[in-house]
């Protein structure tokens, strides 16, 4: 199963010093709109988003259909498929996507330790 392009998603307090401490560590801005409250930033092939009043807790977030450099990948697991795949192994999803759909979907599952793992396909 491919799950795509991997980044960490952080419930921030501030993106504004959110940012200026990421740039320090010598990441940059790679995507985002911080008047929405929400950036991505990028240090080599790391991402991490910072997310402002979003969403409760930090969460791991994988892009199936993307590459590290948000390229459209010619061959990607559809979400459809991977959530399908997941319920087989009995992997109950906390938000599931339609599997008669197409396109752009998204699902939300959760690890035995209460970490969730958010699967955002943007294709």
């Amino acid at each position: 199963m491919k799950l795509g392009a991997f980044s960490v998603s952080l419930n921030v307090k501030d993106i504004h010093a959110s940012k200026t401490f990421y740039e320090n560590l010598g990441f940059k801005v790679f995507a985002g709109d911080i008047k929405r409250n929400y950036l991505i930033m990028k240090n080599q092939g790391t991402l991490i988003g910072l997310f402002q009043g979003m969403f409760d807790g930090n969460m791991m977030t994988f892009n199936p259909g993307w590459d590290q450099e948000a390229n459209t990948l010619d061959s990607f697991d559809d979400i459809r498929a991977i959530q399908k795949h997941m319920k087989a192994q009995d992997l109950s999803p906390l938000q599931e996507t339609d599997e008669s759909s197409a396109g752009p979907a998204s699902l939300m599952v959760e690890d035995p330790d209460g970490n969730k793992i958010f699967i955002d396909q943007h294709v």
